[in-house]
């Protein structure tokens, strides 16, 4: 299997979406009684190529949202996305979470469950269609789903990488 590059993607200078994927609500029991918190599951995006995800805990949902925001823009990488969709079908994993991505034609829609429609919506992505297997645990679909995105390669890519002209990757 060949090394994936990552593109990593600074945030200073790009205006963000935000989508709150899940919010939990955890108790922990103690000999003073009960406390709560929560834990927010976010994917922000400039929905034209760059995506991240992060996860915030905190006593307040508000709290937890807003450190999910800043985790998901320390963790940024950036997707090709050609006229609206992929440029190929691809494969993800995480954990027990199995995906499957592929483009779609003009007008398709995305067609994707929650976790994953979530991502791919901040990708920027407007026409794709998605599977996902296994586990719907949301952060392991949301994981499954940036594994996916990160192998992604556009033409000019790969054509970089073997050291040839776009025709010759199309044409052999």
């Amino acid at each position: 299997m060949a090394e994936v590059n990552v593109k990593r993607v600074k945030s200073s200078e790009i205006e963000f979406k935000e989508r709150l994927v899940s919010i939990n609500r955890v108790t922990k029991v103690t000999k003073g009684g009960r406390t709560f918190t929560f834990a927010a599951l976010v994917v922000v995006g400039n929905e034209n190529g760059v995506v991240g995800y992060g996860l915030g805990k905190a006593k307040e949902a508000t709290a937890a949202i807003q450190k999910g925001i800043d985790d998901a823009k320390k963790n940024l990488v950036k997707v090709p996305v050609l006229n609206g969709t992929l440029p190929h079908e691809e494969y993800g994993k995480y954990s027990g979470a199995y995906v499957y991505i592929q483009p779609a034609t003009p007008g398709t829609g995305v067609i994707a469950g929650g976790a994953m429609r979530a991502v791919l919506e901040s990708v920027g992505v407007k026409n794709v269609m998605a599977k996902s297997k296994g586990s719907s645990n949301p952060h392991s679909v949301v994981k499954a789903t940036f594994d996916a995105l990160t192998k992604m390669r556009d033409a000019y890519t790969v054509a970089q990488l073997r050291g040839v002209d776009l025709d010759t990757v199309f044409n052999g």
